[in-house]
């Protein structure tokens, strides 16, 4: 009784938690340097611990309109409380604007590599993957997403883009809206960059924004995301969603994270320090190639032996990312950790580079 799609999809494969990779490793969660999800390693602000340890109503179901946090997100943002809307991380709403929006056998355009929710939702929905890849650099292929538009519904473009690291220039953007497309521009990374199209919501009937708290606030855990929106697309959003989709934990943390702003901009700015101390010393490794990053991990291409790397860290108890896709298969990601983190890493793949030499023109390297 399975729908037969589903049922011959492959499953999104999500990253084993902190403790599950320290048993695999053998070292405990202490023992381990998880650089594989793009969290930060900061943890989260202060007071949204102590938020989330003295909130005196968890018997009680949690505002459905999450009345307080889009309020403070208006102010943030400044995008008016009216046009946004709250999902259990982005990944929620990455699913119901395809609900929204989708129809079984409509097209949705992907420009890989990016992040894999949004085929992974499309397919869910009963929608269809068109694959429209990057250029070489990485930037979207704006030309050619506007000949597999006819037909399409909405493309989902990841800006800085995970990944790659990389930002989509505005104009691109500008030239995506003018398809007639439904663009959704996924700022999960916007605090990293400060790159951002959040003013032209409303401007535009079709451009959607997303953002989390995962990455930036150190709330991966409770899964707190949101978008902005055409008022009449938010109004739809919050008709669908699930009624109590943020759960009281969640909106209490996201609430003092919001009020806790100079603590939390100041593990961004470690974070970005860091980015970049992280880049000289991987380019000091002539066997692996490093590119520029708008966000907190950086893409490194490595060759065929970009899986052994992966491999060898993680017996170390080096968790970083390994894309086994045909575009990245050549490729690990790496989040930026502390300074400490760093350190780590670099000498396990000087150790790596000892234990494994390349082979052929690459050994002068």
């Amino acid at each position: 009784m399975i729908r037969p799609e589903l049922a011959k999809m492959k499953g999104y494969i999500p990253l084993d938690p902190v403790d599950v990779l320290g048993k695999q490793a053998g070292k405990g969660v202490a023992g381990v340097i998880k650089l594989d999800g793009n969290e930060n390693p900061y943890g989260c602000s202060p007071r949204a611990r102590r938020a989330i340890a003295r909130f005196p109503y968890y018997n009680y179901y949690p505002d459905p309109e999450q009345r307080e946090l889009r309020a403070l997100l208006a102010s943030y943002t400044g995008v008016p409380a009216e046009r946004i809307v709250m999902g259990a991380g982005s990944d929620e709403l990455i699913d119901n604007i395809l609900r929204l929006f989708v129809r079984p056998g409509d097209s949705v355009i992907n420009c890989p590599p990016t992040f894999g929710m949004y085929p992974f939702s499309t397919e869910v929905c009963g929608g269809v993957v068109v694959g429209v890849p990057r250029k070489a650099d990485f930037g979207v292929d704006v030309a050619a997403v506007g000949r597999a538009a006819s037909g399409a519904r909405v493309v989902f473009i990841a800006s800085p883009n995970n990944p790659t690291g990389n930002v989509t220039p505005r104009e691109d953007i500008l030239a995506l809206l003018e398809t007639g497309l439904v663009v959704v521009v996924d700022e999960a990374y916007y605090e990293f960059s400060g790159e951002t199209v959040a003013p032209l919501v409303g401007k535009y009937p079709n451009l959607m924004v997303l953002r989390t708290f995962s990455k930036w606030a150190g709330l991966a855990g409770l899964r707190v995301g949101y978008g902005m929106f055409p008022e009449d697309v938010a109004v739809a959003l919050m008709k669908i969603k699930q009624p109590y989709n943020i759960n009281a934990a969640a909106q209490a943390a996201a609430v003092a994270s919001l009020k806790d702003l100079d603590y939390l901009q100041g593990t961004v700015k470690a974070i970005v320090k860091e980015r970049g101390r992280l880049m000289k010393r991987l380019q000091s490794l002539k066997w692996l190639t490093p590119y520029p990053s708008e966000a907190n991990f950086i893409l490194c291409r490595v060759g065929p032996e970009a899986k052994a790397v992966w491999q060898y860290l993680r017996q170390n108890g080096i968790f970083i990312r390994y894309f086994d896709s045909p575009a990245l298969r050549e490729y690990i990601r790496i989040s930026v950790g502390k300074p400490e983190h760093t350190d780590a890493v670099i000498e396990a793949l000087r150790e790596f580079r000892k234990a494994y030499p390349f082979k052929g023109e690459r050994m002068a390297n």
